[in-house]
């Protein structure tokens, strides 16, 4: 029998902790607390987390700081849940520029949170059917990049390591595997997070946005990621499998 997941709560709030720990312990997870940059630090520091559920609010250094800093020092970064007090939009697209997987905004049902938990993991832990179509190569050329499947990064035509999020490499690998076909954001979305768009949901452009810095596209005029008016966006550039060195 398998080990359940291990999901740390970095929350200042001993109550939302208490209540988040006794309700995933019950759906038959393993759950830790901290209440704060230190304490998390830690728990991590222990090893065996699966999951981070991060606070955009905490005391000293905050859920942001946090988040960035686990994205830039792990080279197979941990997911990350957001929670945020705030539903300005800014704040949710800050998160997800900062690396986060998912957000939530307070006040939210437990069983949502649970569903996100459970969607985030599997998206890491496995592709979908749809994104299996060159699972045997170890990496992916396009124009002057090589995207490393196995490491989830890119290598430019010096072979320069460009780091990428969690969500900065789903979306590129989807581009990738379906080269020179439109996908709409709602389609990208679906394919990259497992959820649907709302109407405010600007999180796709964020990405595209992020990931045309990365290649050095200009936004204006990309040689890579183009957007289609009124309909979505396209990799144009031809795809072929490549070995890496390692």
């Amino acid at each position: 029998m398998s080990a359940p997941d291990h999901i740390l709560i970095v929350d200042d709030d001993p109550e939302i902790r208490s209540l988040l720990r006794e309700y995933l312990e019950r759906q038959g997870l393993r759950v830790s607390t901290a209440a704060d940059a230190r304490q998390m630090r830690a728990a991590l520091a222990g090893g065996g987390v699966d999951l981070v559920v991060l606070d955009l609010m905490l005391p000293g250094e905050d859920g942001l700081s946090l988040c960035r800093d686990l994205r830039a020092r792990d080279a197979d970064p941990l997911p990350v849940l957001m929670l945020t007090a705030r539903s300005d939009e800014s704040d949710r697209i800050l998160g997800l520029e900062m690396g986060a997987d998912d957000y939530l905004t307070k006040p939210f049902a437990a069983r949502e949170l649970l569903a996100r938990i459970k969607a985030i993991l599997r998206r890491t832990r496995m592709l979908p059917p749809n994104l299996r179509v060159q699972e045997t190569a170890d990496g992916l050329a396009f124009g002057d990049w090589r995207l490393d499947t196995r490491g989830r990064h890119l290598l430019d035509a010096q072979g320069t390591l460009v780091s990428l999020t969690g969500a900065e490499y789903r979306l590129l690998r989807v581009l990738l595997d379906h080269p020179q076909r439109v996908l709409t954001r709602d389609q990208l979305l679906t394919m990259t997070q497992g959820r649907e768009a709302d109407a405010f949901d600007r999180s796709i452009d964020l990405l595209v946005s992020r990931l045309r810095q990365r290649l050095g596209d200009e936004a204006r005029e990309p040689r890579y990621i183009k957007t289609v008016r009124n309909e979505g966006y396209v990799l144009s550039a031809e795809v072929r499998p490549v070995g890496i060195d390692r």
